[in-house]
């Protein structure tokens, strides 16, 4: 059941401004009011903040896996459960459980998984994301290119009616092996239609994004790169916008001088939010995983093939905000801003991403350095809780 709770004591990032001497007020699981210290404040339990910084929870948008599970090789309900548990744990209130390329009896499984975990409202879980297998080989990255291929007419009747049952849907897709028409079938049926793992120039991507693609996946890795003459994927989406983009602010899969100058260059109202691409040792001591049957090591914060190659990422959301405020020398506003509002405006999760009234009372609770404290997701605790700083206190 929801909690009604005011946290007090607090400092309070509503997503456009800080706000000292406020009170938090949850009621049904939303936010109720943001209302002055000294207002007529409801008669409710109290949370003492004790100075903490009260944002909203962080929106991960490409989560493969955590706490030792990946979706690809646990594709149940439980295994989303565990996924969306790991991630709360570093301030990951709603997530899309990813789904890397597979076969198409792992996709049925998947959404089957995802329905289930939408009907039983588990924690943090938001709905899916299809990563492939309609993708390039040629920017294959760490799929695997066996089984890569063409979206099929039948591939889009399964996604079409699958639409709408596990919660918000995002698929990334590349031109070389999907049509617009079907970019255009996608959205209709309520996807957000994300770019990636292609080799296309930027007037293709523009085409697709007249045809209904709104997002461009993981920016600059697994894409052709801005050129003098040709501005590619990255270019087209810098300069569109109508085009968000994910980022991986790990510093191993795009370097910080490229990441500053992307932030720097991107316009809304479409932004660059960031995604993890955390795979299964998020939350954990494993020292590597399995992956279409193929080993990926861990290694000083990097997942990689025996090849080298990147295997999606080892870092947590929380991490990646601290990364572009620390290094990027972001506002910690806009830091926030990135790993909730944009994310959220990307893929209309409308009720969250804000600490607004009407919105979920997804909120996170974090010390001067930016360390977690506790998570909490619809005014319940799901991290943290049992610190004495957060210890309840009843009134009358």
């Amino acid at each position: 059941m929801p909690s009604d709770i005011m946290v007090t004591g607090g400092r309070i990032f509503d997503g456009q401004r800080f706000l000292e001497k406020h009170v938090l007020v949850v009621e049904g699981g939303r936010i109720a009011a943001i209302l002055p210290e000294d207002a007529a404040l409801p008669s409710l339990p109290r949370i003492d903040a004790e100075g903490a910084l009260v944002a909203a929870g962080f929106i991960d948008l490409q989560v493969n896996g955590g706490g030792g599970v990946l979706l690809n090789n646990q594709p149940t309900t439980d295994g989303i459960a565990t996924i969306c548990a790991a991630h709360a744990r570093f301030g990951t209130t709603s997530l899309l459980a990813t789904l890397i390329t597979d076969t198409v009896e792992l996709r049925t499984a998947v959404l089957s998984a995802g329905r289930k975990a939408h009907e039983a409202r588990i924690p943090g879980f938001l709905g899916l994301h299809l990563e492939g297998p309609h993708l390039s080989i040629a920017r294959k990255g760490t799929h695997d290119p066996a089984l890569i291929r063409p979206m099929t007419e039948a591939d889009l009747a399964v996604l079409v009616e699958a639409a709408g049952s596990f919660g918000k849907a995002l698929i990334t897709v590349a031109p070389e092996n999907v049509t617009p028409q079907q970019v255009a079938a996608l959205k209709a049926a309520g996807y957000v239609v994300s770019l990636g793992h292609t080799d296309v120039g930027a007037a293709t991507v523009l085409a697709y994004a007249d045809a209904g693609a709104s997002m461009v996946t993981h920016l600059f890795n697994a894409m052709s790169q801005l050129g003098n003459r040709e501005p590619g994927v990255v270019g087209a989406a810098l300069s569109d916008r109508r085009l968000s983009c994910g980022l991986i602010a790990d510093g191993f899969h795009v370097d910080p001088v490229s990441m500053g100058v992307a932030v720097r260059a991107k316009q809304g109202p479409a932004w660059i939010f960031l995604v993890t691409d955390a795979m299964s040792t998020i939350g954990t001591d494993e020292t590597g995983f399995n992956l279409n049957g193929r080993q990926v090591y861990r290694r000083d914060g990097r997942l990689t093939l025996a090849n080298g190659t990147l295997a999606g990422a080892d870092i947590d959301m929380m991490s990646c905000v601290r990364f572009v405020h620390e290094r990027l020398n972001l506002p910690l506003a806009e830091a926030l801003n990135m790993a909730s509002l944009y994310p959220a405006e990307a893929i209309g999760a409308d009720t969250k991403g804000q600490l607004m009234a009407g919105r979920d009372a997804d909120f996170i609770l974090l010390d001067d350095k930016l360390n977690l404290l506790s998570t909490w997701i619809g005014g319940m605790p799901v991290h943290g809780a049992k610190s004495p700083v957060l210890s309840p206190v009843f009134v009358s």
